[in-house]
């Protein structure tokens, strides 16, 4: 007989997630997790419930999913698969969210212990696998454990840089019998997740700062992730710094903020891009100098004294040599500088970006979002989508074309409206990320945009949509290529499309089967009405735009040139 106040492993590990504030999870059931499975079936209903349980449709999407509803909420995302493909189908979201900075807590089943190492049916070595690739793994071989190291999963996940954690569970340490004993963990004696910033260092910086004619700030994710948009506010008015957005930091500084320059890197804005390289002291603020970021990196910045801030020491030097480091938590450093800086103006600096921005107006933007004949534009449906939600909605993106003209050409008028892979470049990431952040946000609509190649790789999370009645905005924009590989080989391959054309389903009929209102639009006059249509209408929708074929993003930094060498025309 058990004894009493015995619990299962399973039940643990229930009781483990409801003490770390888990409300939702996203997951797929399958062998090696089923002891999991029932266990959740009561936290799922009647008096016990405390969870709501999305069962997607792909694992891939489950971790998405998860990242969508973390990058929202500023939670941690949780997902729960099953051992072997289970857990091996989450591999790139993990990766995703480990490049992307991403809090997310993936809980897989596993073979029982007994049988590791034997080939078992539906046996990875989850712990060789995912290590790479995620900011903490562990096996589980206890059941007694679980409270534990299920807290110092979601601490790992979320302290300091933030990132994916990976937990690997065997199917008898579910089924073991245990007292279940809450163990939170708020820090690990080896990880110094928030280090203080050394007061020699905030000096220093400051009197580069105080002494500066032409300071520039690159802001990244890192404000979002550390919750400092009001300290970087603060920053940036009292020293009267211009400022430009890398693309997962889109909504750290609202686009209408009169010290917002633009987006940085290969698709930015040619202002901000330009105009870096004229500063004479940069503040790098949660960024991590990503190639795309940079161009050429024998040509970017040397002219001027570079002061980097990031929560990880790992990313100080790695690109860009930092003349100061500031290795601290923003929502702390950043207030410590502003103190330390003295209340400057610095109008005709930022003066001198507005001619560049009005050669981007006329000659790029405004063809992009006004055209006058043709087909419609990529560019042009994103602006419009922007303008009927006031710049107020989530921006979801898939990758390629879609991503960079959405990124583009929508507002960020709120904090966490901007959700994209960026450092992976995950096709497919856009629908399941969309409906994980359906879950976290309950007022404003959430936009996702894709092309027609991310969207058939996840094409039957429709499913989840459909269970879930999750009230997606989907924009598809179909211009029957792989877009942004198509616009390479235009440019830098002779216009050898080899094997980026598409031939696709109807995506009505598709619609149709899931119970997912549907339209189609083509004509420019009717994109508006369409749109309207589409956010005015309550649950999920999907929006097909026809586009050009052959559309290119610019301005562009080609590959191996300079930040400094952007192309406003593609070439023929």
């Amino acid at each position: 007989m058990m004894e009493k106040g015995m619990m299962s492993g399973a039940e643990i590990l229930m009781e483990s997630l409801k003490a770390e504030g888990v409300s939702t999870i996203f997951g797929y059931p399958g062998g090696s997790i089923m002891p999991v499975y029932d266990a959740l079936y009561d936290y799922t209903r009647g008096a016990r419930k405390c969870f709501e349980h999305i069962l997607v449709r792909h694992e891939q999407g489950a971790v998405h999913a998860a990242q969508g509803y973390a990058r929202v909420s500023g939670g941690v995302g949780t997902v729960i698969v099953t051992s072997g493909p289970g857990v091996t189908n989450t591999l790139t979201g993990i990766a995703d969210a480990m490049i992307d900075s991403t809090p997310i807590v993936v809980i897989a089943g596993q073979v029982g212990i007994g049988v590791l190492g034997t080939d078992a049916f539906q046996e990875v070595d989850l712990i060789t696998v995912a290590q790479p690739i995620c900011k903490w793994v562990c096996q589980v071989r206890r059941a007694v454990d679980i409270p534990s190291l299920i807290s110092k999963a979601y601490y790992l996940a979320r302290a300091g840089r933030p990132g994916p954690v990976v937990i690997d569970l065997p199917k008898n340490v579910q089924t073991e019998h245990a007292e279940y004993v809450p163990k939170p963990v708020n820090f690990v004696r080896s990880y110094i997740a928030f280090p203080q910033a050394k007061r020699e260092n905030l000096l220093a910086a400051a009197e580069l700062i105080n002494n500066a004619e032409r300071p520039f700030a690159l802001v990244g994710q890192g404000v979002e992730l550390g919750n400092a948009n009001a300290e970087l506010l603060c920053f940036l008015e009292k020293g009267d710094i211009p400022a430009g957005r890398t693309m997962l930091g889109l909504s750290a500084l609202s686009s209408e903020h009169r010290l917002n320059m633009g987006m940085l890197g290969m698709h930015g804005n040619l202002a901000p891009n330009l105009k870096q390289q004229e500063a004479d002291v940069v503040i790098a603020i949660g960024m991590r100098f990503s190639d795309r970021v940079t161009g050429n990196l024998k040509t970017y910045l040397k002219q001027a004294k570079v002061i980097h801030l990031d929560i990880d020491n790992a990313e100080i030097d790695k690109n860009v040599k930092a003349d100061i480091a500031i290795v601290a938590d923003c929502k702390e450093s950043l207030p410590a500088l502003t103190e330390l800086i003295r209340k400057r103006a610095h109008t005709e600096w930022i003066e001198s970006f507005k001619p560049l921005a009005e050669t981007e107006r006329s000659r790029v933007i405004e063809r992009a979002i006004h055209p006058t004949d043709g087909p419609l534009l990529m560019g042009e449906v994103a602006h419009v989508v922007s303008e009927v939600t006031n710049g107020m909605g989530v921006t979801v993106t898939d990758v390629g074309q879609n991503q960079l003209f959405a990124t583009r050409y929508s507002r960020y008028l709120t904090r966490r409206s901007i959700i994209t892979s960026g450092g992976l470049g995950t096709m497919g990431y856009g629908l399941p990320a969309a409906i994980g952040a359906t879950f976290a946000e309950h007022g404003r609509p959430v936009c996702v945009f894709m092309g027609d190649g991310g969207l058939q790789m996840v094409i039957q999370e429709f499913g989840t949509i459909m269970e879930h009645k999750c009230p997606v905005k989907m924009i598809l924009l179909n211009n029957n290529f792989l877009g942004n590989v198509r616009q390479w080989q235009n440019m830098f391959f002779e216009k050898r499309y080899a094997f980026t054309h598409m031939l696709n389903p109807n995506y009505g009929d598709i619609c149709k089967a899931y119970g997912i209102p549907y339209r189609r639009v083509w004509k420019r006059e009717e994109l508006r009405s369409a749109v309207e249509e589409m956010i005015g209408t309550e649950g999920p929708f999907m929006l097909e735009a026809v586009i050009r074929e052959e559309d290119d993003v610019m301005p562009m930094v080609a590959p191996g040139a300079s930040v400094s060498e952007m192309m406003l025309e593609s070439k023929d």
